[in-house]
């Protein structure tokens, strides 16, 4: 387990592709399992040990997830990012570059619940929802562009809905038209920085994950 950071109220943990942040229906050990693991036998715990989801990352996507290890930080945490004071920096890797190196990206998105997939719209429509993202060109190979992302609302599959509807779709994300799967059933997609008020100690927390193994050691 990569370890970011820990303190008494939070752990930090770069997850790999293909982990899912909390139990599902497919019965797979979430990491928020392996991290209770971790703390209770590094603690010597007697009992459960308590471990907060703040929030998720998508199952293919790698990259920051923080946890609370508090009921004072879960609660604390959760505000944070309601209230969009919790800077998130994400990297994506796309196969064609934008049209402009720079820019925001403004679209309403609708949900289709069983296909497990957003749609971006022009215009606002029924059901939709709102979202914006900031995008940089940060980095070319020969054949792959690095993506710098900044979210500031946080929809359901954004970063991949949006982008795939400007002709930059994530490497490997076949949901959103991706040509081919990435071998491990990644994608190209990493929560690259995270940045907060600890809930605790008002410290500004900086946190960063290193990319994972493969095509992201080109842009390394």
């Amino acid at each position: 387990m990569d370890i970011l950071y820990e303190d008494n109220h939070l752990i930090v943990v770069n997850k790999a592709p293909g982990e899912i942040v909390q139990g599902d229906k497919t019965g797979d050990e979430p990491l928020s399992e392996a991290v209770k693991r971790y703390l209770k036998d590094k603690y010597a715990k007697p009992g459960q040990v308590f471990l907060g989801v703040v929030h998720r990352l998508d199952r293919p996507v790698s990259g920051v997830v923080v946890f609370a290890r508090t009921s004072k930080a879960l609660s604390r945490m959760c505000t944070l990012f309601q209230k969009g004071e919790v800077k998130k920096t994400y990297h994506a890797i796309v196969a064609a570059p934008p049209a402009e190196p720079k820019a925001t990206l403004t679209h309403w998105l609708t949900r289709n619940e069983a296909q497990n997939k957003a749609y971006a719209h022009a215009q606002e429509v029924k059901g939709s929802k709102r979202a914006v993202l900031d995008y940089e060109l940060i980095g070319r190979s020969d054949r792959y562009c690095l993506l710098e992302v900044h979210l500031h609302t946080g929809r359901h599959h954004q970063i991949r809905c949006q982008l795939a509807s400007i002709g930059c779709t994530i490497k490997g994300d076949l949901k959103y038209g991706a040509r081919r799967s990435n071998p491990d059933g990644s994608i190209c997609l990493h929560a690259r920085h995270i940045s907060f008020e600890h809930p605790v100690s008002h410290k500004l927390i900086e946190v960063s994950a290193p990319y994972p193994t493969g095509l992201w050691q080109v842009f390394r």
